[in-house]
């Protein structure tokens, strides 16, 4: 699997993409196959603060219900309202239109760079 190496990861496979001083979250490809068909997102509401690790919302698939995990400490600014209307767009494109929100980021994230996140999901 390619990943974009001009994102910033987190160790819950999430993705991050900072422009400015907004970031775009998303899960990564890996999550998604794991997850299998997502059929649900519940994502954290417009003004909701974030803090890193810690549950902000869920994503559902027909394997099971699974934790969607802040990335960062912030505040969510925005929600992908394409994804809520066809959560599908986080498996068929994670790192696209399957973008689940973004946010202003207040703290320093723990990130990975695409080569520490390979490294993660190969289990070295």
């Amino acid at each position: 699997m390619s990943l974009p190496t001009e994102l910033k990861y987190t160790r819950d496979h999430e993705w991050i993409a900072t422009d400015g001083n907004l970031s775009t979250i998303g899960v990564t490809a890996h999550a998604a196959d794991a997850l299998g068909d997502v059929v649900y997102l519940d994502l954290p509401a417009v003004g909701t603060t974030t803090k890193a690790g810690e549950a902000c919302g869920e994503i559902e698939s027909t394997k099971s219900v699974s934790d969607l995990f802040a990335p960062a400490d912030g505040e969510v600014v925005e929600i992908n309202e394409a994804v809520v209307a066809d959560p599908g767009l986080v498996n068929s494109d994670p790192f696209g239109a399957g973008w689940l929100f973004r946010m202003r980021i207040t703290g320093e994230p723990d990130l990975l760079d695409a080569t520490g996140y390979t490294a993660l999901i190969e289990g070295a």
